[in-house]
This record gives C-alpha cells, sequence and structure tokens, in this order.
C-alpha cells in the first residue's frame, strides 16, 4: 500500500474519536440504569431492551441519507447540525414523563448519531490514502474503544448524583462540547468540485450502482458482520452481570475492560502493520483471533456451567483484537470501491451493521443471554458469517478482471492501492 500524505491538523483523530465515542456512550451509559428505568416507568427486562433496540433502528435508517447528504452539502455541516440537535435529544430523555417520551428521544438520538461515523469515516478517506489512511482509521478506533468500558463506569457512577436522568444531561453535555469543537477545528475536506447533487433520483442511483458492484457485496457482509459477534455479548452485558454472574451495577468492567483491552491493542496492531503487511495477511489475523475467540467461548461454556470471573471473560480480549485487525482494513476497501461516492457507501455499510446490531439488541441477545453457551453459538454463528463474506471476496478478487471503461480503470487504480503488499 502506498500513502500520499496531506496535511491534517493533529486535532483531526481526536475530533474523529469523539464523535465515534457517541454511539457506545449512547447504548453501554443506559446499562447500570435498566433497573431505575424499569421501576419507574413499570416496564420490564424486554421492554428496556427495546430502548436499544429503537436507538439503533433509527441510527440505521438515517445512515442511508447521512453519507448523501455530505456527499451533497460537505461533511462539516452534517456533523455539526447532527451533534446539536442530538444534545436536544438527550435534554428531552432527561426530562421524560413517560416511557413513550423516553423511546422517542432516544430514537432522535439515533437519527442524529450516526452523522458523526458515516461522515467520519468518509474524512478519513478524504484526508489520507493508503497506509496512512489505515493508521488514521486505527488511532481513531484505538481512542474510541476507550469509551464502552468508561460509558457504564460513569452511568453507575451518575445514578449515586442524579439517577438515570444524570447520564442523558451527561450525553447533553458532551455531544454540545464536541459541537463547539468542531465548528472551531474541523476543516471541510470535501471541497465544491467534488460535490453530488442530493435528490431522490441521484440517491437510488447511487445504490443501484453500489448493488451492481460485486466484489461490493461479500466486503458488505463482513464489515456488517465483523462486530455483531462481540456486540452479542455487550448488548447482553445487563443480563450477563446481574443474572449470569450476580453482580451489581459495579461489576460492569468485568465484561467491558476485557472487550477494551482487546479492541484497543486490536487498533493498535492494526496501525503498526499497515506499512509492513498485506491488507490480506491483517485481515486473515483478525478473523483467525476472533474464530479463536469463539472456540474459548464455547470451551468456557462447555467446562462451566456458570461463567467463573475472569476466565469466562478472558476471550472477550482476544475477540476485541481480532475484530479491531479486520474492521479498519474492510472499511477502507469498502469506500474505495466508489471514490466518488465514499459518503454514500458509508452509509450503506452503516446502515446494514445497524440493523443487524438493533436485531442482535431486540432479538437475540434477549433469547440467547439466558447461558452462557447459548451466547458462544450466536458469536460463532455471527463470526463465521463474516469470515465467510472475507472468503467470499478474496475469491472474487483473484480473478483477472479487464476494464472496459476510463471510469473502471480509474476504480481498479483505486482498489490496487489498498491491497498491493505492504
Amino acid at each position: 500500500m502506498t500513502s500520499t500524505p496531506r496535511p491534517v491538523r493533529r486535532s483531526l483523530s481526536w475530533l474523529l474519536a469523539g464523535l465515534s465515542m457517541i454511539g457506545p456512550f449512547s447504548i453501554d451509559a443506559v446499562f447500570p440504569a435498566f433497573p431505575l428505568i424499569g421501576e419507574r416507568f413499570g416496564v420490564d427486562s424486554t421492554g428496556l431492551q427495546q430502548m436499544i433496540s429503537m436507538y439503533l433502528v433509527t441510527y440505521a435508517v438515517m445512515s442511508l441519507f447521512h453519507g448523501a447528504i455530505s456527499d451533497a452539502i460537505g461533511r462539516k455541516p452534517v456533523i455539526v447540525a447532527g451533534m446539536l440537535v442530538y444534545s436536544l435529544a438527550s435534554a428531552g430523555a432527561a426530562m421524560s414523563t413517560s416511557y413513550a417520551m423516553l423511546l422517542t428521544c432516544r430514537s432522535l438520538q439515533g437519527v442524529c448519531a450516526g452523522a458523526g461515523l458515516v461522515v467520519g469515516r468518509a474524512i478519513v478517506r478524504d484526508s489520507l490514502e493508503g497506509a496512512a489512511a489505515q493508521q488514521l482509521m486505527s488511532r481513531v478506533m484505538m481512542i474510541f474503544s476507550v469509551a464502552p468500558v468508561i460509558a457504564p463506569i460513569v452511568g453507575a457512577q451518575l445514578l449515586f448524583l442524579n439517577g438515570w436522568h444524570g447520564i442523558f444531561w451527561v450525553l447533553m453535555g458532551f455531544t454540545v462540547v464536541l459541537a463547539v469543537a468542531l465548528m472551531l477545528f474541523l476543516e471541510e475536506t470535501h471541497p465544491p468540485a467534488a460535490r453530488t447533487p442530493f435528490n431522490a433520483t441521484t440517491l437510488v442511483r447511487g445504490y443501484v450502482s453500489f448493488g451492481k458492484d460485486r466484489p461490493f457485496w461479500p466486503l458488505l457482509l463482513s464489515c456488517t458482520v465483523n462486530f455483531a459477534g462481540l456486540f452479542l455479548y455487550i448488548a447482553s452485558a445487563p443480563h450477563i452481570i446481574r443474572d449470569l454472574l450476580h453482580l451489581s451495577a459495579q461489576g460492569f468492567p468485568w465484561l467491558f475492560l476485557p472487550t477494551v483491552a482487546g479492541l484497543m491493542i486490536g487498533a493498535w496492531m492494526s496501525g503498526r502493520l499497515a506499512n509492513r503487511r498485506s491488507v490480506v495477511y491483517t485481515v486473515n489475523l483478525g478473523y483467525g483471533a476472533m474464530l479463536l475467540a469463539c472456540a474459548l467461548h464455547l470451551l468456557m461454556a462447555l467446562v462451566s456451567r456458570e461463567p467463573v470471573l475472569p476466565w469466562s471473560m478472558l476471550p472477550l480480549v482476544v475477540h476485541g483484537i481480532g475484530v479491531q485487525l479486520a474492521f479498519p482494513t474492510l472499511t477502507l476497501l469498502l469506500l474505495d470501491r466508489f471514490p466518488h461516492r465514499r459518503g454514500g457507501a458509508s452509509s450503506v455499510q452503516a446502515f446494514c451493521s445497524l440493523m443487524l446490531c438493533a436485531i442482535v439488541a431486540g432479538v437475540l441477545s434477549p433469547m440467547l443471554s439466558g447461558h452462557m453457551l447459548y451466547l458462544a453459538l450466536g458469536a460463532s454463528a455471527l463470526t463465521l458469517a463474516g469470515w465467510a463474506g472475507w472468503r467470499w471476496y478474496r475469491r472474487l478478487s483473484d480473478k483477472p478482471r479487464v476494464p472496459h471503461t476510463a471510469a473502471a480503470e480509474v476504480e481498479v487504480e483505486c482498489q490496487t492501492e489498498i491491497t498491493e503488499p505492504r
């Protein structure tokens, strides 16, 4: 992989990391408050799980539009507006007087939160190329990895101050500060000359063009499922901590610390490998780690009927390493299929990934979280599906292709840039 350095502010990685932290904070910080929210509004555990599902569904649907809008009007306005509206939704959630109002505000949070994730990825590819892009993506993911472990700890501590309301007030304050920082320090990376009009016809035509690209499908599958196996454990955290491990709200670090340690190590390794190994090696190593983690999950579940600390949680370290080794490279491969529509491609990937996470949180987690063996089998199935997608892509990319148009030649050059051995 070659790289063409471009001048970018040092603050870019921190701003992008802050944007990507919105998602984990929105999900994980409310876990310790589930019992209080359920008691306040008379909602059972299944109903409480919908706080996650509703957020993810609206997040996913709006993600289809964030990238296309940013392709039309620029990256910065979309992100800043998204963070400001998110802060208003958080204030509404903090002041909710009914569970319906709380779910509505959670849905509005989901509508806005995707702006940071989807458009942030496009900013990375706008700003840098080749190994430099992978290294920036890895640094962002390394910083982002701290969020899942901080979020439930912060949420648990806020319960002593202002109950579950304080969690949403903190989310509001965080996004207001982030919006101000973005206005001051974020530079526009998508100039007017490169923008494409936003209308329904253009949007549908762009998504249809994605569907006609054969390598796009296996990459989309692999990117979408890459995180789902690990997310099954994250979404099941309240059941694992309270029902299986019989711990209080202060016990969430037992699950999140190993997960975050693995994610940070994997992100660091991905950045280090960017200039040393091919993307094939990096992704293969990532899936090897994820499959090993699934085998360890299954072994621990079969050996012990009840989860045992710390051993039952340690495979999450290996799983996190594998996820972060594979994800930055898979994402860049996907975005570079369409160099002039990276925002739209990022939108499609985010939509599919978030819809799957919504299914995991709303359907699979309630079904499987009663036993560690069921969780291990579910995570294994999801990981194997992602690995199958990667193998499918490799078979397609190994076949010789002869471009017939100038546009195809440009696309092949872009793909070669990211896939050639480093």
